[in-house]
């Protein structure tokens, strides 16, 4: 990974993201960004003019502070001409975030200086919480600090964790680092990249790599098949059903596989159940997926079929824990293929 000298400006490569300690920065690309192409000659600080700059220079200066001589931050220090070093880049991003000593959260459209009710508003409303790549910015570091366009220091993730949980829907023990990410389900996970966004309808997919631990080549171009190899990539390392527990919210949907992050918006309180004994594993195929799930007729050729997962909201309204969810299959033909389908009022 390349970091930049917080003394000189300089970039300088590691081949390993625990040899240096280093500060690492989170915003939204804006208007005026810093390339690599841009940062890379000895003489480009002095006659860069973009708008983007100050971001680069405000953190050497507050890593210095910080006793750090490192920075990385994601508009420079990846040379994205190079599909192979940019796909290798998205596939460890996670883990550099993790490895940093401390992460600048730069929240662009927070002005502090305002009332403190106005403040607590405008940081609900940042865009930072839209975007599809802060996510994993905010949960990977062990110490984020978030800072106003003036750059003046807003809190921490600690202890702004119960405003970050209302405006992230992420549990407080998650932002804390209480309990690991693994404790979640597929489904709570896919949850809180529901409402998020991405420039490129690939990175929907691409930014959750780290969420979930699995590594993939970058296909830019292939469009929601992103999110579709995904899903198949998450399934060769789990058999967590919930990523099939997904509420059809229109008609004809392609497969099992949702074709977007939105299909999961409701499913922050679905959670696996203890697998069941004897429960055979499932794969994908050359006729799709193969998967044995217990199902029972509900009307001419409609059946329910039950996943090994619950919805924590319904168990807390009386019904008990081994009350399954389960999702409408059709059958195809004799040889037991199913395509899912919407079941109206259900």
């Amino acid at each position: 990974m390349r970091l930049i000298n917080a003394k000189t400006y300089a970039l300088e490569e590691f081949w390993d993201e625990h040899a240096e300690k280093y500060a690492i920065l989170s915003h939204r690309w804006e208007d005026g960004e810093v390339s690599l192409q841009d940062i890379e000659s000895p003489t480009a600080l002095s006659v860069i003019q973009k708008k983007g700059l100050g971001k680069i220079k405000w953190s050497c200066k507050q890593a210095l502070k910080d006793g750090l001589q490192y920075v990385w931050v994601d508009t420079c220090c990846i040379d994205k001409k190079s599909s192979a070093e940019l796909s290798e880049a998205i596939n460890s991003m996670f883990r550099w975030y993790k490895a940093s000593t401390v992460c600048y959260g730069f929240l662009s459209d927070v002005d502090s200086s305002s009332s403190f009710r106005n403040m607590e508003r405008q940081i609900r409303l940042s865009k930072w919480f839209t975007r599809g790549w802060t996510l994993q910015e905010l949960i990977a570091p062990q110490d984020v600090v978030f800072y106003d366009q003036q750059w003046k220091q807003l809190g921490t993730k600690h202890s702004m964790r119960k405003l970050l949980s209302e405006v992230t829907a992420i549990d407080e023990e998650i932002l804390d680092g209480s309990v690991p990410i693994t404790n979640y389900s597929i489904a709570q996970r896919m949850s809180w990249i529901a409402g998020r966004t991405t420039t490129c309808v690939e990175d929907t997919a691409y930014c959750l790599l780290g969420i979930f631990d699995v590594n993939m080549p970058m296909l830019y171009g292939e469009g929601e098949k992103a999110f579709s190899r995904l899903q198949q990539e998450i399934i060769k390392h789990s058999d967590d059903q919930t990523i099939l527990a997904w509420p059809i919210n229109r008609p004809n949907q392609p497969s099992l596989f949702a074709d977007h992050p939105q299909a999961f918006a409701s499913c922050r309180y679905i959670v696996a159940a203890p697998a069941m004994k004897g429960g055979s594993p499932y794969s994908l195929t050359n006729r799709g997926m193969s998967i044995r799930l217990m199902a029972a007729p509900y009307t001419t050729g409609i059946y329910v079929a039950r996943l090994n997962c619950f919805n924590l909201e319904m168990s807390a309204g009386g019904l008990p824990p081994s009350f399954r969810l389960g999702i409408f299959l059709k059958r195809l033909n004799e040889d037991d293929q199913y395509a899912r389908v919407e079941q109206e009022g259900r």
